[in-house]
């Protein structure tokens, strides 16, 4: 087994672990220590079967004695003590219940132990019967939430996350991108496309046919699968262990831009394109593009771009030039507005940078064939991320030099805010004790020479009220505040907004982060009035973030253009708590990118002087 498929079983187990004490009622400080070496097994670059081997994980910083015990012992018998004696305290059912928004660990117990049922569609039927509002501290209410939030699950149950997807892709191209016979490959289907969750992977290669054999045996044979679901001259498709369809289609060098065109879709996208096609003439299809006979059908003895009968052999930038269009960027590529933007036209639109950034996307783009969406190598500074002192693992100097290496020029730091205990929410003490750490680091770094800058930040709780989570005098010693909503995310609409018109309306306030509260395929958005909230949020200069963890993706790509409209800015955010969250910005630009986001509508990718400069306008 690979060391990378070790650490990843041992996070797996350690998080089982958890998630078992959670249910099993043990001391909140052992629950949290098997949650942070999970984090640290799951991201760690050592080798956790040689340390074990060794005798050294005590070595590596957030792994105790007991925890390496236990990891020492799933390598030398595949199971661990402390697991083994929570499964037989925890029905195995129950573990699913986890993922069901508004249900925590001790309600999970309390209906159990109540109603004596284990399994979810025992649950959702003893919630529509009555029989769990009945129950003491319950009621319809939470009832309904725990209804609602069953069949949403069940409806997105077969997608999965961003990060989940990538896991997958990366290790099937680096398997196949080196055997022999491959002359092109990429990853197509919504993973291309960013969508924030994902159902199968599609992977094409490009190959000659007397090779085709041989790459599908390789990509059969590999490690991770668990079931080869269908195997034919041109396609494959397989279950790996985590739980992913992946199906690899093998066409001609000469069809790949093309099959990559359609197979990445969007469904929507791929109809207005053949329509375009046919407009002017020609077929456009997974094989290539095409002239049409006389009878309006496709001449496949015809294609547009090479000799007779050997497929268009034009590449997806050249089949967009043919219909009169510049490349779109397969983020954009969902059926919205991407044609008018990428069209030729005389209408002297400027570039997605443009002077005219009141204008809706249509106007502000339409026939210019050009945009400057926004890149991963724009982004200067990482904005909102959590230290030891709240709910994240590594320390602010840990975090400001990994910042460092990274190639970013500051650290936007914000740990939790004191009502949110649940994730050790700061004291006003300990703000004062942190910005003394601040300072210290920020002096150290200084004295190396290094050109980066901390700025101190909190994540503030929006209380039930709309108030912000600290006293005024405090709130204006940070150089910004990301307002968030942390608790009672079920409020009404009406009662909502105006929690969000008072936090927006308060002078502290920089950006409202995470905007909906949902975490996806786990629990819904709360009912935001997402047009009233962004147009409040541009009449006050409030950003809104694009939180870029995986595991929320939010604001949803969707309110892009409405953003833009209203002049609202927003920053991509990993929201990291481990030192490998920093990257997590790579899934928010793509996100940034669908929502056609350039360099400018996007705060940090200012640099360190430019994005102090803003902060300091904001607080006047």
């Amino acid at each position: 087994m690979s060391e990378r498929l070790f650490n990843k079983e041992v996070a797996e187990q350690l998080r089982l672990v958890h998630d078992l004490m959670q249910l099993s009622g043990e001391n909140r400080f052992k629950v949290i220590a098997f949650d942070k070496a999970a984090q640290i097994a799951e991201s760690t670059e050592e080798d956790l079967r040689k340390r074990a081997l060794e005798g050294t994980l005590t070595e590596i910083k957030g792994i105790g004695k007991s925890i390496a015990e236990d990891i020492t012992q799933y390598l030398e018998s595949g199971s661990m003590r402390v697991l083994e004696e929570l499964r037989r305290k925890v029905p195995a059912g129950l573990m699913e219940w986890l993922n069901i928004s508004g249900l925590g660990p001790k309600n999970i117990v309390k209906i159990h132990e109540a109603l004596g049922i284990t399994e979810v569609e025992e649950l959702r039927e003893a919630c529509a019967d009555g029989r769990v509002a009945a129950l003491p501290g319950l009621g319809q209410k939470s009832a309904d939430k725990i209804l609602k939030s069953i069949e949403w699950m069940a409806q997105h149950g077969d997608r999965c996350r961003l990060d989940e997807a990538r896991e997958v892709a990366e290790a099937f191209l680096e398997l196949l991108r080196e055997a022999p016979g491959v002359v092109k490959i990429d990853v197509a289907g919504s993973y291309r496309r960013s969508l924030e969750t994902i159902g199968d992977i599609d992977i094409l290669i490009a190959a000659a046919e007397k090779d085709r054999e041989a790459i599908f045996d390789r990509f059969t044979g590999a490690e991770s699968i668990v079931e080869v679901l269908g195997r034919g001259e041109t396609k494959s498709s397989v279950r790996t262990m985590q739980g992913r369809q992946v199906d690899l289609r093998i066409v001609s060098e000469a069809e790949f831009g093309a099959a990559l065109m359609y197979f990445t879709g969007s469904k929507e996208h791929n109809i207005v394109m053949r329509q375009r096609a046919r407009d002017r003439g020609l077929a456009l299809n997974e094989y290539g593009l095409f002239e049409l006979d006389a009878a309006g059908e496709t001449d496949f003895e015809k294609p547009v771009g090479v000799g007779s009968g050997a497929g268009s052999g034009l590449s997806e930038a050249e089949i967009y030039d043919v219909l009169g269009m510049g490349f779109v960027p397969p983020e954009l590529r969902e059926g919205r507005w991407e044609v008018e933007w990428f069209e030729d036209g005389d209408s002297g639109a400027g570039s997605a940078n443009g002077s005219k950034g009141g204008a809706d996307a249509k106007d502000r783009n339409a026939g210019s064939k050009t945009v400057d969406l926004v890149e991963l190598s724009d982004i200067k500074g990482v904005v909102h991320a959590h230290t030891n002192w709240s709910d994240g693992q590594p320390t602010i100097e840990e975090l400001a030099r990994a910042c460092v290496a990274a190639g970013y020029e500051y650290l936007g730091l914000t740990d939790h805010s004191k009502s949110a205990g649940y994730a050790g929410g700061l004291s006003i003490e300990r703000v004062r004790e942190q910005w003394d750490e601040v300072n210290r680091v920020q002096e150290l770094l200084d004295s190396e020479g290094m050109a980066f800058r901390i700025f101190k930040g909190i994540e503030s709780d929006i209380l039930v009220d709309g108030s912000l989570d600290y006293p005024d005098e405090i709130l204006e010693g940070f150089d910004f505040v990301i307002a968030s909503v942390h608790s009672s995310l079920d409020q009404p609409m009406d009662r909502l907004m105006k929690r969000y018109e008072k936090a927006i309306a308060h002078p502290a306030t920089t950006m409202l982060g995470h905007p909906s509260g949902r975490l996806l395929l786990r629990r819904d958005a709360m009912a935001v009035d997402f047009p009233v909230l962004i147009e409040m949020a541009g009449k006050a200069g409030v950003a809104i973030e694009l939180n870029a963890s995986p595991y929320r993706l939010d604001i949803d790509w969707r309110w892009g253009e409405l953003m833009r409209k209203h002049g609202v800015r927003t920053s991509i955010n990993p929201d990291a708590h481990t030192l490998e969250g920093i990257d997590d910005i790579q899934y928010g630009v793509g996100i940034a990118r669908k929502a056609g986001f350039s360099a400018g509508d996007v705060l940090n990718t200012m640099n360190a002087e430019e994005f102090g400069a803003w902060l300091a306008r904001r607080k006047g």
